[in-house]
């Protein structure tokens, strides 16, 4: 028979779908698939529901509803004084992933060159090969997580289509500052090149850091493609709304991608969005506020039973180095292996860092770091730090 799709032909289930399924096999606390434990604000939700209702629940225009394209543009306005018309700047859709996924069909060409920073979220890989990609990476390593200029530099060509940054950054916990940021301009106006701007963490940043978007710097608001979630802004990752905001010679193709992909994303979940995006500031820094509480219980109760923790400076992720801990269980230090002798023997899973960057590209990918989900209720955790302290002490 002829070959199927050679690029999600074989493709391993993602790491956070194979962890998932063994924490439910093991009865573990799932520190691993990054999603909150407790849903997003009541009047959001209580919104959704009563418009499911009332109706109408018959296709919203392609782009999105009206009301959610102004409450974004004026969430760019708002928060980064950035002018955006909604008409022709906004587009709605479901969720982050399918923006990613637009944007890159929209944008390249088969053998376009896309820069890809490592460690990556899992869907940027094949999402940019299946849109016809040749990927170049460029590497950070922990505990570090530092961007190296000369490999950057070395990564950018004529050829050159697109940079994909996820900032604040998963799994890292990192978040790109102003000269990062300065130096990635630099080089997309250099090589006459675009930025697909993961931004769905930006308001879940810590110790009063500001997110930056590269859509701010100068000459960036031509170039780039900035998309945002209301499933992280909101907790509400099942709703799986998202938006991108850009210039309208990019958003258009952006949009025609979008249009034979989903068409469009529930209504009544558009307007609950657009409502919520409208909160007060209080709203933004409780939702920081809160999740920054749970990352210092959680990064505290850890590094006290011997986890070698990594500064987490936005996202829901803590980082923890595990050779010491390997060395005492007599495991050897294998990322992979840890967590699975986590999950079956304390009941908590995490996930491996070597599982975020490509597969077979160096000898060098990482494998003494894995990543905790704090974004759960304090008794979770405190329960997970008991099993954790429970199975290190045995």
């Amino acid at each position: 028979m002829k070959p199927t799709n050679s690029i999600y032909t074989g493709l391993p289930t993602t790491i956070f779908e194979t962890m998932s399924r063994l924490a439910i096999q093991h009865g573990a606390i799932n520190l691993g698939q990054g999603f909150p434990d407790e849903d997003g604000p009541l009047d959001i939700r209580q919104m959704a529901a009563e418009l499911l209702i009332d109706g109408p629940n018959q296709y919203p225009p392609m782009l999105g509803l009206p009301a959610l394209r102004e409450a974004v543009a004026e969430a760019n306005r708002r928060f980064y004084q950035l002018d955006m018309d909604p008409a022709t700047n906004i587009l709605v859709t479901s969720g982050a992933t399918e923006a990613l996924s637009d944007c890159l069909n929209a944008l390249i060409e088969p053998g376009d060159e896309v820069i890809l920073i490592e460690p990556l979220y899992d869907c940027y890989l094949p999402l940019a090969e299946r849109a016809g990609a040749h990927v170049k990476s460029v590497r950070l390593v922990p505990p570090g997580w530092k961007l190296d200029r000369a490999e950057l530099e070395a990564a950018f060509s004529d050829k050159t289509k697109a940079i994909l940054l996820n900032n604040p950054h998963n799994p890292a916990g990192k978040v790109f500052d102003r000269a990062e940021l300065e130096l990635i301009a630099e080089l997309v106006t250099k090589h006459d090149a675009y930025a697909i701007c993961d931004e769905v963490y930006e308001h879940i940043l810590f110790d009063d850091r500001t997110h930056i978007p590269l859509m701010t710097l100068d000459g960036m608001d031509q170039r780039c493609l900035r998309i945002g979630s209301a499933g992280k802004t909101f907790s509400l990752t099942g709703w799986k709304v998202g938006y991108i905001s850009g210039p309208a010679q990019l958003l258009d193709p952006v949009a025609k991608a979008h249009q034979f992909t989903t068409f469009t994303t529930p209504p009544a979940l558009q307007a609950a969005v657009a409502f919520g995006l409208a909160k007060e500031d209080t709203y933004y820094r409780s939702l920081a506020g809160e999740l920054q509480t749970k990352r210092d219980h959680l990064n505290a109760g850890l590094a006290a039973i011997g986890f070698a923790m990594i500064p987490c400076a936005g996202t829901y992720f803590l980082t923890a180095d595990i050779a010491a801990l390997c060395r005492h269980k007599q495991l050897p230090i294998d990322d992979v292996a840890f967590c699975q002798a986590m999950t079956e023997q304390a009941g908590v899973t995490a996930v491996p860092v070597s599982a975020f960057y490509r597969p077979g590209q160096q000898s060098d990918i990482p494998s003494q770091f894995v990543r905790f989900c704090f974004s759960k209720q304090i008794p979770v955790l405190d329960e997970a730090i008991a099993r954790l302290s429970k199975w290190i002490k045995g």
